[in-house]
């Protein structure tokens, strides 16, 4: 996927610096499709520069891991696909993931 949209590592590396600030991100651009137990999976718009104003969707999972000193934020990345490849994300993956 990173021959095909050339600047998707930068631009990923920024969206992680952003989640890590707001996990459930801001505005109309994140959107929590569901919430089970402690996890909330998150599909959220991710700006491509090689794109030019087109965006890609990402699932990703937040969750949170307590230790004595602090609040933990645990994301891991579900899916990564292109809107006008693929019409919505994939329900069956994310079910997977909420079973482990």
């Amino acid at each position: 996927m990173v021959k095909k949209y050339k600047s998707l590592a930068e631009d990923l590396e920024l969206f992680k610096t952003i989640i890590a600030k707001s996990p459930f991100g801001f505005g109309a651009h994140f959107h929590i499709i569901t919430k089970k137990n402690n996890v909330a999976i998150i599909k959220a718009r991710l700006f491509c520069r090689y794109l030019r104003g087109k965006t890609l969707r990402i699932i990703y999972a937040y969750s949170e891991k307590r230790d004595n000193i602090e609040i933990i934020g645990i994301f891991e990345f579900i899916e990564l696909y292109f809107k006008g490849e693929k019409e919505n994300e994939d329900s069956a993956r994310i079910k997977e993931y909420l079973k482990k």
